[in-house]
């Protein structure tokens, strides 16, 4: 019968621990890193299959495509951090976007007027959430889902239900004559040296801008308490009331910043403009929460969850799949990424 000395007891205890640890730190690298690996592997897969996908324009076309729903989904991410669900956002973007375009072409304003038109537009839905949820405590999805049809119609009155261009003729039966700024457009369709499209510009911005203040300064903290426990940070002396109304105002002016581009891009107001938005938008904010392992709502991980959609759009799309496959696909691949980090999170708690 074989003796165990007591040092080689602790050798064999000390080898299984090693090995759990590697084991564990594996465990953590995977959470942290799974949905970024999924992203350069689907980049791998498009290049060998399209070589044209990793070009610089095609790279930037595909940033730009994702500029407007990364803006929107940051809007969702303020009020998800808050405790909130902010689901108005594609009506606020879809309104924006044809205020800015009445206000051109109708009101023969300038550029500016028409910026002022869609941040005022954004600053008074986020108002109006707010204090639904805030003073008349409407449930904060009830509130905004409210807001979102109430937009979606009343965007739809001024022109009879159309889409708003030069020579639109309007319900009363006069003839829109005014036009689009060169000016204006450029905010949609101008690129910094000739490569990079200004929607992107005003992404990183906005995204490097909200990430400071969320990370880094008092707001964000008190924002992630209000989130987190409401009563608690209440009982703490933080004005949580202030703070959800001040984070609907953040995301509705977002989403407006949104809309703007929108019109400067397209050069109208389209009355189909944010038929999809909200939902890219809010899968933009939830695969945030598998970034790096993240698992509460943050404004990078929010951008790479736009990012990871838009690069599979567009390589589907380059590889000429069906277009009746492409939500299902996206749909998919987002559920096995979010199901293997977090599957592979919950192990490694519970091997911690």
């Amino acid at each position: 019968m074989r003796s165990i000395t007591p040092t080689a007891a602790s050798d064999e205890s000390s080898a299984r621990d090693t090995t759990r640890q590697r084991r564990h730190s594996l465990f953590v690298a995977l959470e942290r890193g799974g949905l970024l690996l999924v992203l350069v592997a689907l980049g791998v897969i498009f290049t060998v299959r399209e070589p044209a996908f990793l070009n610089v324009a095609n790279l930037f076309s595909i940033l730009q495509a994702v500029s407007i729903v990364a803006l929107l989904g940051i809007g969702v991410t303020v009020t998800l951090a808050a405790g909130g669900f902010d689901l108005s956002v594609g009506s606020v973007a879809a309104s924006a976007q044809m205020a800015a375009s009445y206000v051109l072409v109708v009101w023969h304003g300038n550029g500016w007027e028409a910026v002022l038109a869609c941040l005022a537009l954004g600053v008074a839905a986020g108002l109006f959430n707010g204090l639904l949820i805030t003073r008349l405590h409407v449930p904060d999805q009830l509130a905004t889902l409210g807001t979102l049809f109430l937009l979606a119609g009343l965007q739809l009155i001024p022109t009879g239900g159309r889409s708003l261009a030069s020579g639109t003729i309007l319900p009363d039966g006069t003839e829109a004559s005014g036009t689009f700024p060169d000016a204006f457009l450029a905010l949609g369709r101008a690129r910094l040296l000739d490569v990079v499209p200004v929607p992107v510009i005003v992404l990183l911005v906005l995204t490097a801008l909200v990430s400071f203040v969320m990370g880094s300064t008092r707001w964000g903290r008190v924002v992630y308490a209000i989130g987190g426990n409401e009563t608690a940070a209440r009982l703490a002396g933080a004005p949580t009331a202030r703070y959800r109304l001040a984070a609907y105002v953040a995301s509705a002016t977002i989403a407006s910043l949104g809309g703007l581009l929108i019109a400067a891009r397209v050069g109208r107001g389209d009355v189909s403009a944010g038929h999809s938005l909200l939902l890219d938008a809010v899968a933009a904010a939830l695969v945030g929460y598998a970034v790096w392992g993240a698992k509460r709502p943050n404004v990078p991980g929010t951008v790479i969850g736009a990012v990871f959609v838009g690069v599979l759009l567009n390589g589907l799309t380059m590889l000429n799949a069906p277009y009746y496959l492409q939500d299902f696909i996206k749909g998919a691949l987002l559920v096995v990424a979010l199901a293997f980090t977090f599957s592979i999170g919950r192990r490694a708690e519970g091997r911690n």
